[in-house]
């Protein structure tokens, strides 16, 4: 399905790419590829003015298509994966099924193409002799310099500070920029151009269940083709399943597109997640293990990592565009075996910052569009709150709220944030995300935003692929339809009541709750890099965050980490040695 492919296209302004461009390459990779260097396997091709650079850390090229695949008299590299790997031929075509980016050469001309949620990043810079297209940011900024140094965005980085992640299509790195969802890049005679597919406008919302289902049809299929190819997989999938909505649907469609899998579930035996799962694999008759938290004894401290490593590890990973917050999954080395989630599955519910929303008001949704952009001002200098207005003034623009937010969440939290966190994950194999797959986020996207953030399109779903679930309630909040909803006929099905999420019993998490030892490690690093930092955020408001023993904020102290350890020098280079382990008490121990 997938893996970390790290794509490099060079085209040359003039007859030829410099040979010194081409040694870089070679040398940078090794910066750039988050994987131990022995595991790198690399292919390149070179024609008229062209080149185009592979790697990869999975073990051979069986999977198709291969690393670099000749195609017709051109040479196609997928990063991500396609549906049908037989849809090479078709590229560059976002209409086609998969995560992926395309990146194509033949002598002469270069094209790089992301799909509709930009999962697969493609980014693009130029000098006086190049155009310099690649899928990891930090190798197209070391091809671009003249330098062997690193020069950063800083105006760019406010983004990261507020939110811990890119709401733009900036990089961290000065003259990087990402392409913009369905784009394509596309290099000829050392000429540029750049071309565009808007997202999809959707339908009005269809007032009659024969239409209804009709609507339903196509993203229905696109997600039973999304999961076709597994039947084939030398063995079951494993679906990591909860009580909520966003693996019970991928438990409906495995079922449904007879793909042998089995499910797993983290919790004690008396969670919603385990009872509600439990029930799930009994009505679709497939293996369900439960996997228990380990027992030990309540514990009011716990040892952590020094957070110069987690940062290193982060940046390493997310290339400075995920902050240090998030939970990166670590290296392991490749697998083939095939695992699923319910990652994103919000795009079949309008995005995550429409489902925030109690209040769908005119007002009330602008006021989520200004907040996601340029929240905290008092935090940041005036040039930084300047240029995230800037940001949000086209969002602004829209006159439909809903699908502002909507389209935000493809253009930016799948397309920067998860594109960037999930370089983790995909260092380790083959995760299966229907959700990121082109197909079905083109269908949903294409549906009413209101209609889908009833939710009622995707309880349809789960009923269309396994009605037999219809009975299995939903874990936390009841289905949003369901509000008000009453039983008209003995025929007619209303949803059972939910059950309600289960409080974990005092549990605490040391990055929310640092205490004064982590916060003291953290206010050390940032005050420390005031200078660094100064042309995005105020100092005497940085101070006043940390003013306590322990920060009130610790997300927003996480995310200025970070970034000053970018500043600062921390990545490329060495992983940090030496560094103590630090003790985070617990902030209510008597609890």
């Amino acid at each position: 399905m997938g893996a970390v492919r790290v794509y490099l296209g060079l085209a040359a302004k003039g007859r030829d790419i410099p040979p010194q461009a081409l040694a870089t390459a070679r040398e940078a990779i090794e910066s750039a590829f988050p994987v131990p260097a022995e595991v790198i396997r690399a292919d390149e091709w070179h024609g008229g003015g062209v080149s185009l650079f592979g790697w990869s850390n999975e073990p051979d090229d069986s999977r198709l298509p291969r690393l670099l695949h000749p195609d017709g008299g051109r040479i196609v590299g997928v990063n991500g994966h396609l549906a049908d790997p037989a849809d090479v031929s078709r590229l560059p075509d976002d209409s086609i099924g998969g995560a992926f980016s395309a990146w194509i050469a033949r002598d002469g001309e270069l094209t790089a193409s992301t799909a509709i949620n930009r999962v697969c990043p493609v980014f693009y810079a130029e000098t006086a002799d190049l155009h310099i297209v690649g899928s990891r940011a930090l190798l197209v900024h070391l091809l671009a310099q003249r330098a062997d140094r690193i020069d950063f965005d800083v105006l760019a980085l406010q983004t990261m500070v507020r939110q811990g992640f890119f709401l733009s299509d900036e990089t961290p790195y000065k003259g990087v920029s990402a392409l913009r969802p369905s784009t394509t890049i596309a290099i000829r005679g050392g000429s540029r151009t750049i071309s565009e597919t808007p997202l999809p406008v959707a339908g009005p919302a269809p007032d009659s269940p024969r239409l209804k289902r009709a609507a339903i049809g196509e993203l229905a299929e696109a997600l039973l083709a999304t999961v076709e190819p597994l039947r084939s997989a030398p063995e079951p999938v494993n679906l990591a399943l909860t009580g909520g909505r966003d693996t019970r649907i991928l438990a409906a469609l495995l079922h449904a597109a007879k793909v042998p899998f089995r499910v797993t579930t983290n919790g004690l035996d008396t969670h919603p997640d385990v009872i509600l799962a439990r029930r799930i694999a009994a009505a679709l008759k497939v293996e369900h293990t439960v996997i228990a938290p380990p027992q030990t004894a309540a514990k009011d401290a716990v040892l952590v990592e020094h957070p110069l490593e987690r940062a290193w590890e982060t940046l390493r990973t997310c290339e400075g565009m995920t902050s240090a917050y998030e939970s990166i999954v670590g290296y392991l080395p490749y697998s083939g075996k095939p695992t699923m989630s319910g990652q994103s599955g919000e795009t079949l519910r309008a995005g995550s910052l429409n489902l925030l929303q109690t209040d769908l008001g005119d007002k009330a949704l602008l006021r989520r569009i200004n907040n996601t952009f340029y929240k905290d001002e008092k935090l940041f200098t005036a040039e930084a709150n300047e240029h995230a207005r800037e940001l949000a003034k086209p969002w602004q623009a829209r006159e439909n709220r809903l699908e502002a937010l909507d389209h935000i969440y493809i253009w930016y939290k799948v397309g920067r944030w998860q594109a960037s966190a999930r370089a983790g994950a995909l260092r380790r194999g083959d995760p299966v995300r229907p959700f990121l797959d082109n197909r079905v986020a083109r269908a949903a996207l294409s549906l009413d935003q209101g209609w889908r953030l009833s939710e009622e399109v995707i309880y349809t779903l789960i009923l269309r692929f396994a009605p037999q679930l219809r009975e299995v309630p939903i874990e936390g909040k009841p289905w949003r339809f369901t509000d008000g909803l009453k039983k008209r006929w003995p025929w007619s099905h209303v949803p059972p009541p939910s059950m309600p999420t289960q409080k974990s019993g005092g549990g605490w998490s040391w990055r929310t709750s640092p205490g004064p030892g982590l916060t003291a490690v953290l206010r050390e690093q940032v005050l420390g890099s005031l200078d660094a930092l100064a042309p995005i955020v105020n100092p005497d408001e940085v101070r006043a965050l940390f003013a306590d023993p322990v920060v009130k904020k610790p997300g927003t102290a996480w995310h200025l980490y970070t970034v000053a350890a970018m500043l600062t020098g921390l990545y490329p280079g060495k992983r940090p040695e030496g560094l103590e382990q630090i003790t985070v008490s617990r902030p209510d121990p008597g609890r």
